[in-house]
């Protein structure tokens, strides 16, 4: 996108929507020609009185020609963020509880211990599941989703590890 196209691109905020974006974390590094900025975005917006907040990394690469410094490459990452908990029964664990197998010979156990919920495949640590909603759980700091699906007779019969919407389904064995 050149600098025509970003600001025909440009628009204000609708009605009722307001937000600002913070530069943190700024530095600087210059060879010769080429400086690359490296910095933290922190974005607070807020719609129609409801505070949302996200947090990015940018990088911008400059390049000095023609007397002056050109912006010749960007990237831009949001930081990942685990979602807010939900409240889930605790009795209703006892559905997911069981033996997974992805492959014969790799399997994850899925258990509960003091009203929370865990996974673990052989030759690995436990994993807590934390709750979103009924039957979706996630792992922090982990981007993706376990869910457990239930067969058309009622019972869990296999445990999907969604990540970026693709899906590893393993099935219940036990």
């Amino acid at each position: 996108m050149d600098k025509a196209a970003l600001l025909k691109d440009l628009t204000p905020l609708p009605n009722g929507y307001s937000g600002s974006i913070r530069i943190v974390h700024a530095l600087s590094r210059v060879a010769g020609n080429t400086a690359i900025l490296s910095y933290d975005m922190d974005e607070t917006e807020t719609i129609f009185g409801q505070e949302l907040t996200a947090r990015y990394h940018a990088t911008d690469t400059w390049i000095y020609r023609d007397g002056r410094w050109q912006l010749i490459a960007g990237q831009v990452l949001r930081y990942y963020e685990d979602p807010a908990p939900g409240k889930v029964d605790p009795a209703k664990f006892a559905e997911y509880v069981g033996t997974y197998e992805l492959a014969p010979g790799v399997e994850m156990i899925v258990f509960a211990e003091e009203g929370r919920l865990y996974t673990q495949r052989t030759g690995r640590a436990r994993a807590l599941l934390l709750p979103e909603a009924t039957g979706i759980f996630f792992r922090k700091g982990v981007e993706g989703r376990v869910l457990f699906r239930t067969a058309q007779n009622g019972a869990v019969d296999s445990l999907i590890d969604r990540r970026n919407n693709e899906d590893v389904v393993w099935k219940r064995i036990k």
